[in-house]
């Protein structure tokens, strides 16, 4: 996939620098040589739900949200729209002459890592739990990104965290996970392998932490052997934020910071982020690394600028103007992903709600702005609450938190009383589950040690349960919880991962019955933590719907829907699925293999009474 035209002219650019100026390009900061008609660079640019930190922007569903659709055509339409989006912001801030942080073209997304344990706050980054799904999100995902023009790239998408990497958090710059071969290649590196066969990322991130015993970021095990010469890929690497440093100060496994940055390197990571690379003069002076190998690196990052068309005037992709940020057309997509990510697990025909009732609309995520966003979000110019979805179809709404946090639980009882039907939101929000310093929860580290409900939502949901009112429960969260209150207290009850700036209108129109909900959980949502190997160990037994033998609350893929649809298996890759209702509807019918694994999955509209037989090629 190399384009032998553009590798020639970096090796030539590279060619002409001098020491000096090579290291000063393998800094995620990379300095302007201006004698060589070389701007400027800042490598560092989020994208992992829409353009991030970088102002307005389309605001899509949080990833584990997406992977909930089972849409991978959609989802590349998304990432199609995010990279238009950053080439516009792009195109705009080079007009500026501005190379600073977030204004650039290499987006370090997607978050490939599986969400194997349901404490790790990072999980909803991710496309869940399951090798399979996460490799088929990923991969349209970084096609989407990264464009289809046969001369350049639009923008260069980066697959994290290589590898074996969910968690703790508060342990991530030391922590060493121990893994079998069969492991690695079964579960942990799966997707990775899918995703460069059939996308060919432009980058891939290493992580913070060991691999039976070797830093990621300086593991040629991984770099070298795996990442490249079996996987076959062809792009540059960048550490995680600071990774380089930990291989000395947090993992002992060298003593100082030019051993590390030269070990990184001759592992095969071309670009820091951080400043630990500043030391390669002195790796270089003490033979620790030859210049030979810091030049290779230069070279990889120098074709990227190149096959991006920062040096040419014919690139295409410069056309892209700026009012396709947060157009009509990409909010509409936003729209109907947050549909097709909500999912039913209840309903005893409750749902569809009538148009023109009166709601109470309670809990304090009803109101909560971030939940909307999630993490590495974008600025949207505007949120439609679920209050505001809601009040496009009641009669009347009436709001209540309901948390002693804000007003007494009285309130949210007289508004549940005075309306016909109660929606109460459950369930956490970005700052209870993130990144290590991003939440509050466990000492910072942003991981969960319980997967139970806050307390004073169970004291919320028992005081309306009292009313005699149906209530309808809309759980949202980046990852399971314990929904166990809420199914015994409720009519009806839903989960709405983290679901964008359109997710109040979106969830609105599956409670109204405008669209019939579609969505399937990404990953297993357990009783407890009770059965649960402990967080630290990493290997695969007990971890996942693969691999957890006992009772779950709703298992990996559950979802229903409001149409009356079955599946007829008549082999273990030919099904005959049926909509037996009288109105059309959206459906995801997945496919597991002999040995249970989730192996093919489409999506499929059917139409009122339409039978279909799909044939299943499972990819091996």
């Amino acid at each position: 996939m190399i384009d032998q035209v553009f590798w020639e002219r970096a090796v030539a650019m590279v060619k002409e620098m001098t020491r000096e100026e090579k290291i000063s390009q393998v800094l995620y900061q990379a300095a302007a040589i201006e004698r060589l008609g070389i701007p400027a660079y800042n490598w560092w640019n989020e994208a992992l739900h829409g353009v991030a930190r970088a102002g307005q922007a389309t605001v899509f569903p949080q990833a584990i949200a997406m992977a909930a659709s089972f849409d991978d055509e959609l989802l590349e339409q998304v990432a199609d729209a995010i990279s238009d989006e950053g080439r516009a912001k792009y195109n705009e801030f080079k007009k500026q002459g501005r190379t600073d942080i977030y204004q650039g073209l290499t987006f370090w997304s997607p978050n490939i890592n599986l969400f194997r344990d349901p404490r790790w706050g990072r999980g909803h980054e991710t496309y869940g739990e399951d090798r399979y799904l996460t490799a088929r999100m990923g991969t349209a995902f970084v096609k989407g990104l990264q464009g289809d023009h046969p001369k350049y790239r639009k923008c260069d998408a980066t697959l994290k965290h290589f590898a074996v990497h969910s968690g703790p958090e508060s342990q991530r710059h030391s922590f060493n996970a121990e893994v079998t071969e069969e492991e690695l290649d079964d579960f942990y590196l799966w997707a990775f392998r899918y995703c460069v066969e059939k996308a060919h990322p432009a980058a891939v991130m290493s992580a913070y932490n060991r691999v039976n015993g070797e830093p990621c970021s300086a593991s040629p095990a991984l770099l070298q052997k795996i990442l490249r010469e079996t996987f076959g890929f062809e792009g540059y690497v960048v550490s995680d934020c600071g990774a380089i440093t930990d291989i000395y100060a947090h993992h002992k496994y060298v003593a100082t910071k030019p051993e590390a940055a030269a070990l990184a390197v001759k592992a095969g990571c071309d670009l820091n982020c951080g400043g630990a690379y500043r030391a390669l003069d002195e790796a270089l002076e003490r033979g620790l690394l030859g210049e030979d190998e810091l030049t290779r690196a230069v070279e990889r990052l120098m074709y990227a600028r190149i096959s991006l068309g920062m040096f040419d005037d014919d690139c295409p992709y410069d056309a892209i103007a700026y009012d396709c940020v947060e157009s009509p057309e990409h909010r509409a997509l936003s729209l109907r992903m947050a549909e097709e990510g909500i999912v039913l697990l209840e309903n005893d025909g409750i749902l569809p709600l009538k148009e023109g009732i009166s709601v109470a609309v309670v809990g304090k995520n009803a109101f909560e702005r971030s939940v909307y966003l999630g993490n590495y979000n974008g600025t949207p110019s505007e949120i439609l609450t679920f209050a505001d979805g809601i009040r496009w179809y009641a009669g009347r709404v009436r709001l209540a938190h309901g948390s002693d946090y804000y007003h007494p639980i009285a309130e949210a009882v007289a508004a549940a009383e005075a309306s016909d039907v109660v929606v109460m939101f459950s369930g956490l929000d970005p700052s209870m589950e993130g990144e290590e310093g991003d939440a509050y929860n466990t000492d910072a580290s942003g991981d969960r040690t319980t997967l139970s409900l806050p307390a004073e939502q169970l004291s919320l949901l028992e005081a309306l349960k009292k009313t005699g009112k149906p209530v309808i429960v809309v759980n949202v969260s980046g990852s399971c919880v314990d929904l166990s209150a809420a199914r015994s207290s409720s009519r009806a009850l839903l989960q709405c991962f983290y679901p964008g700036a359109e997710g109040g209108m979106a969830l609105a129109n599956i409670l109204f019955g405008k669209t019939s909900p579609s969505g399937r959980l990404p990953v297993t949502f357990y009783p407890s933590l009770d059965f649960l190997p402990e967080f630290e160990d990493y290997r695969t037994e007990g971890h996942t719907y693969r691999f957890y033998r006992r009772e779950v609350q709703y298992p990996f893929g559950y979802g229903k829907s409001y149409a009356d649809i079955t599946e007829t298996w008549h082999s273990a890759y030919l099904c005959t699925v049926e909509n037996k209702s009288d109105f059309d509807a959206p459906y995801s019918l997945l496919c597991f293999d002999t040995d249970g694994a989730l192996c093919d999955f489409c999506r499929l509209v059917l139409k009122a009474g339409e039978k279909k037989t799909v044939s299943f090629t499972p990819y091996r």
